[in-house]
């Protein structure tokens, strides 16, 4: 099941003895058990009827034992085993999982795990539960992510707006869903679009100096605009910090040889292989044409060795900021 088909039953008072929630991505998992411990009961009934467990305080028999209480004065209990990663043990379980008590809603938050598919247990949930999996997204599918986010609220945002608040927040779902709900209350209240100015006023990423700005400089060889990037960069290395530039340009450079190599550039094509937004194919197909493999290689190598300089090795008293200029200096000829 998805998580919008676990809600949409839970909204509809469709309940399941077993909720495991595993996986890499916590948004889903927290969604879902936030709305089960919010909706499910009264705030009378919570008094009675709602447990929350933490997987290192606790164990199996001690969950078991909750699980197989009766409700008082309510339909049904809820217990929450947040952190069940922790728990040792945690195929025993299974004494409880093949007969559950029907009146338990029974939630097992279990993060950054996942339960083997060959495993008694993992056959028993989902006969008499919902196994749930909640999967880390690609940097590439966050941009379209965020556009269906705002949609439910009927919001939008800028084309290639997405995309430098992906490069900039990660694929962290959570951080990226605080960024946004922090951008929608300072919207006037007839205006549902997010734009770069937004952007740039609320949560302090520039529309000219980033990144995602440094990249396409690079991949169009625009040497006044790489340096004046570089330069701000330099007086703003706090909010810049030359360690996370290095690392996007690995990975910006490394998406570029690969191009090199596609034998199908078709968008679709390139698309699936990079896996990067259709927005970016034309930026890689253009650094390609600047960058041959030989250079690219070239560049990988000035690229570990400003890494090694910027954390003091090989360099004892260059600052960041000239780091910067001589590391895009020897990649751009």
């Amino acid at each position: 099941m998805t998580s919008e088909q676990i809600l949409k039953d839970l909204k509809n008072k469709i309940y399941k003895p077993i909720y495991f929630l595993t996986g890499d991505e916590p948004y889903y998992i927290d969604k879902i058990t936030d709305y089960i411990s919010q909706y499910v009961l009264t705030d009378e009934e919570k008094t009675f009827n709602q447990e929350i467990l933490y997987g290192k305080d606790t164990d199996i028999p001690s969950i078991i034992n909750s699980a197989r209480r009766f409700p008082m004065i309510s339909a049904n209990q809820v217990i929450i085993v947040k952190e069940a990663q922790d728990i040792p043990g945690i195929d025993d379980l299974i004494y409880y999982v093949e007969n559950p008590l029907k009146s338990t809603i029974l939630v097992l938050n279990y993060k950054y795990k996942k339960l083997a598919k060959n495993k008694k247990i993992y056959k028993a949930i989902q006969k008499n539960g919902v196994l749930f999996e909640s999967k880390k997204l690609y940097d590439n599918q966050i941009p379209e992510w965020i556009n269906n986010y705002l949609a439910k609220s009927n919001h939008r945002i800028d084309p290639g707006v997405g995309l430098l608040l992906t490069e900039y927040l990660g694929n962290d779902l959570s951080k990226i869903v605080n960024e946004i709900e922090k951008l929608k209350i300072t919207l006037p209240p007839d205006n549902k679009k997010i734009t770069i100015e937004h952007i740039e006023k609320n949560i302090g990423i520039s529309k000219d100096y980033n990144n995602f700005e440094l990249h396409k400089a690079l991949s169009q060889k625009n040497i006044l605009k790489a340096n004046r990037i570089i330069n701000y960069f330099g007086k703003n290395q706090k909010e810049n910090p030359i360690t996370l530039t290095i690392s996007s340009l690995y990975y910006f450079f490394s998406k570029v040889l690969t191009y090199h190599f596609i034998k199908n550039k078709t968008t679709q094509n390139v698309v699936a292989t990079l896996k990067v937004h259709s927005y970016f194919v034309s930026e890689y197909k253009l650094a390609a044409q600047k960058y041959n493999p030989e250079k690219l290689v070239e560049i990988f190598s000035i690229l570990r060795e400003f890494d090694l300089k910027s954390k003091g090795i090989g360099n004892v008293s260059v600052p960041p900021g000239d780091l910067f200029k001589e590391m895009i200096y020897k990649i751009l000829h």
